[in-house]
């Protein structure tokens, strides 16, 4: 057990290419990781040198270091995560920190030591305490290899104002910019598996999402509501949603399906879709509309019928994964531990009354015409007034 304190290191990259705005960037990173730390024994949490620093409290032992660094690696804005430990400003208790760090990496081949002075206070040169701890942790680790470009390992030592930083483990983030620095956005959430991972890659823009989920109860059953509030447990986990919506229309799609022309029924569903999720933003002060949708992935999602789909609302709609491969959105969702979730079958709004052969080149025209025998801002009122919140941490 070492003698000095445990931390874990966030670094960030984005957030310090911002300018006079930095501070409240940083601010809010580390009041994000502040929430979603609360079951790890953290002491303090502080920005310091173009970093924010997790101070874990004594006794600590390193497999719950390792766990709280491999959770802020997944929170948005955070581009690498360092375990390591405080020591005194003094090249021996450096030397000891710097050997600490060492036995916490594992193994490895090669190694090299990265020292960085933010203070001239200090009489000891980056260039020379490369030098004098590297020689020391050569001395103890005979074996290794010294390498100065992609060694195995990199010893990091850092020192401040008041005290210095020494790290060795470190694990790569997912960057991007801290959730709620983005404004507030939308997301279409289904039980499937692409839009959890648009939702995602907004938060990783730094938005604040809110899930809105359409489900096709009374018509079919709510187990697609249970997947989608599972999904967003594990969403919850790093910060990326705020409060979901259900909305069950599925009385309004069995209206559809006996009045509207059987090709042209998916269009009319996610038109009116959009038009309660338009409603719900306008009401919650949110700026545009996330989708999942991939181009030319489904018959909804051909530029015909997106831009009959669009014509629904004034509000933006950004659509992440417009460009994607399916088997890279898999990827992506399984990395972010959805897809198993998502891979259940469940009956949703999506499915509920699909016609055999449904329109891929919707013309807006006949598609208003259509919709012009339904009620369908007295719909949209009734189903934004009837939608079930659930918050998330």
């Amino acid at each position: 057990m070492s003698r000095f304190q445990r931390i874990c290191l966030a670094h960030y990259h984005e957030i310090g290419l911002k300018g006079h705005n930095r501070a409240s960037f940083e601010k809010r990173l580390l009041k994000n990781l502040e929430v979603l730390l609360g079951a790890f024994p953290v002491v303090t949490i502080h920005r310091i040198s173009g970093r924010i620093c997790v101070f874990l409290r004594e006794g600590t032992d390193w497999g719950t270091a390792r766990e709280c660094a491999q959770l802020m690696a997944k929170v948005p804005g955070v581009a690498r995560v360092s375990c390591g430990y405080k020591c005194p400003r003094e090249i021996d208790a450096m030397i000891e920190a710097a050997l600490d760090a060492m036995g916490d990496a594992g193994e490895f081949a090669t190694f090299k030591v990265h020292a960085r002075r933010n203070h001239t206070d200090f009489p000891v040169g980056s260039m020379e305490m490369n030098q004098v701890i590297g020689a020391a942790l050569c001395e103890a680790r005979p074996d290794a290899g010294v390498r100065m470009k992609d060694p195995d390992l990199t010893v990091g030592v850092e020192v401040v104002q008041n005290a210095a930083y020494v790290y060795g483990w470190s694990e790569r983030g997912i960057g991007g910019l801290p959730v709620g620095s983005s404004g507030k956005v939308v997301c279409l959430l289904s039980s499937g598996i692409d839009s959890p991972v648009a939702l995602w890659r907004m938060a990783r823009r730094g938005a604040t999402c809110i899930g809105v989920h359409f489900s096709g109860r009374p018509q079919t059953s709510d187990a697609s509501e249970y997947l989608v509030d599972d999904i967003a447990r594990v969403l919850q986990k790093t910060g990326c949603i705020y409060r979901t919506y259900t909305v069950p229309m599925g009385d309004m799609q069995r209206q559809i399906a006996l009045d509207a022309p059987p090709e042209l029924r998916i269009i009319l569903y996610r038109r009116l879709m959009f038009k309660v999720a338009e409603e719900l933003a306008g009401r919650l002060r949110a700026g545009a509309l996330v989708t999942g949708e991939s181009l030319g992935q489904v018959a909804s999602q051909t530029l015909d019928n997106i831009r009959c789909t669009d014509a629904a609302v004034a509000m933006p709609v950004f659509r992440p994964l417009i460009g994607s491969d399916k088997l890279d959105i898999i990827q992506e969702a399984q990395n972010l531990g959805t897809f198993a979730i998502s891979s259940q079958d469940a009956p949703d709004c999506c499915t509920l009354f699909m016609p055999r052969s449904p329109e891929t080149h919707g013309k807006l025209s006949v598609v208003e015409e259509a919709e012009g025998a339904f009620p369908i801002d007295q719909w949209v009122q009734q189903l934004a007034d009837q939608a079930e919140m659930r918050e998330y941490r």
